[in-house]
């Protein structure tokens, strides 16, 4: 659906023959970026096209199966206290409603409550911002145990201050003690008393949940495997990329936030060292912050890689801000983006380029900074996956130093922990003693010479 814009004296609704129920209508409010202002210096979001936000805009309502009747934009000059847009706006909003016959307002924006619950009042519509379609999508996508609990947490701190009268079903047999709330209580403060007693208790299960995470990854930093995660903004080709890798069948759909709950495989590398490959939930643009920090457990797999593979499409209008917005949400999480010895940047989707066009975005890639290459593939054909691999390789291999060594065959102790804690790249067996070159940690490295007599191998 072509997004019409919608301001002032714009054409009016297409005629509303056959109406439909349960459908909906996206709003745009988007700020006019004022020349030289400092909001259009500063934000990230005035980088994107209008009609490029919108589209996303329904992209997301689409995720969860929502009918579109019809996507709008209406830009404004400034955001106004009680309902974001101007009273004139709420009015045309308001008929169009009417002649479309729609249920649910979507707007692509953040909310305060009593912005939301003025336009509501104006429009007779339910309202939804775009935290709370983001929120909803979370909702229907969560699978594992840990990411149903950080989307129930997210949406009962959204909620908090918005929703009322809607909380009782919660409610369970008590006792009579007067501090408990009796009959005198209002119906808001128990609503909210019983919205705070459900995020304490969910907090207390991440807490376990999380605790046995943290013992898993323990379990495998016992293992010379080293991590690699993938992130990127979403319906970046993550999950396609992270098949085409590992050989998985994660689901790779052409729509957001496909993949929700972070999934882990093992990676084979060129000269036969393996890694675990993380595939991670998808950035987006003015992702909630409820959201970053709920799903912090689930994203520690990214804070604690050793490399990161920032996948873009490279094809998308937005790709500049998308990057952008994943670079933001990333120093976020207290990585920075511009850490070349640790994060290698992907261009995805280059099959989606004609010859031309894809020698054009090659010299591109080849004018960048050595310290900042861009490995160019295609998820869905496999182009340039094993130089990617390579690189992922050489990254991985430029953190950890390898050592020669001569070990007695008898030592099945020493040989077992060589095993468990260095990756064995070579073994001959000579007059009973074990020729090994291993490749080790920093952390690791002081521990194998002095225990083994090792000697860093010469290049």
């Amino acid at each position: 659906m072509e997004p019409r814009n919608f301001d002032g004296d714009a054409d009016r609704p297409r005629s509303a023959g056959a109406k439909q129920t349960g459908r909906v209508l996206v709003i745009g409010p988007y700020l006019r970026a004022r020349a030289g202002s400092a909001d259009a210096q500063s934000e990230t979001h005035v980088l994107r096209d209008a009609e490029a936000r919108l589209d996303e805009a329904a992209g997301l309502a689409r995720a969860i199966d929502l009918v579109i009747a019809d996507a709008i934009i209406a830009p404004i000059s400034q955001i106004r206290p009680a309902t974001y847009i101007g009273k004139g706006k709420v009015e045309e909003i308001a008929a169009l409603i009417k002649t479309l016959d729609v249920e649910l307002v979507v707007m692509d924006c953040a909310l305060a409550p009593i912005q939301q619950r003025n336009l509501e009042k104006e429009l007779h519509a339910k309202v939804l911002d775009r935290t709370g379609l983001i929120l909803e999508i979370f909702g229907r996508r969560a699978k594992t145990r840990e990411g149903s609990l950080q989307v129930e947490l997210a949406h009962l701190n959204y909620q908090r201050s918005r929703l009322v009268r809607s909380w009782t079903h919660l409610e369970r047999q008590r006792g009579g003690f007067g501090f408990m709330g009796g009959p005198g209580e209002t119906q808001i403060e128990a609503d909210r008393r019983l919205i705070q007693e459900r995020i304490s208790k969910l907090e207390g299960e991440l807490k376990k949940v999380q605790a046995t995470r943290r013992l898993h990854r323990a379990g495998r930093q016992r293992v010379p495997y080293r991590v690699v995660a993938l992130v990127g903004y979403t319906n970046a080709g993550k999950s396609t990329l992270f098949n085409r890798l590992t050989r998985a069948d994660v689901q790779a759909a052409d729509m957001l936030f496909a993949t929700l709950d972070p999934t882990l495989r093992a990676l084979n590398l060129p000269h036969g060292g393996k890694a675990m490959l993380s595939d991670t939930v998808g950035f987006i643009s003015n992702l909630p912050t409820q959201l970053v920090a709920a799903f912090r457990a689930t994203l520690e797999e990214v804070l604690e890689a050793d490399v990161i593979l920032h996948v873009r499409d490279i094809s998308h209008e937005d790709a500049e801000a998308q990057q952008s917005d994943v670079d933001a949400v990333l120093r976020q999480l207290g990585i920075n983006p511009d850490d070349s010895g640790r994060i290698i940047e992907v261009w995805n989707k280059i099959d989606r380029y004609d010859s031309e066009q894809r020698e054009e975005l090659l010299n591109i890639a080849a004018r960048r900074p050595e310290d900042h290459p861009a490995m160019l593939v295609s998820a869905v054909s496999g182009e340039g996956v094993d130089a990617l691999l390579a690189a992922i390789e050489e990254r991985l291999a430029a953190k950890r130093t390898t050592l020669d060594l001569s070990i007695d065959a008898a030592d099945g102790a020493g040989i077992s922990w060589l095993h468990r804690n260095a990756e064995v790249l070579a073994k001959e067996l000579h007059d009973g003693r074990f020729d090994m070159t291993v490749r080790v940690d920093e952390t690791k490295r002081d521990i194998v010479v002095n225990r083994f007599d090792a000697v860093p191998r010469v290049a």
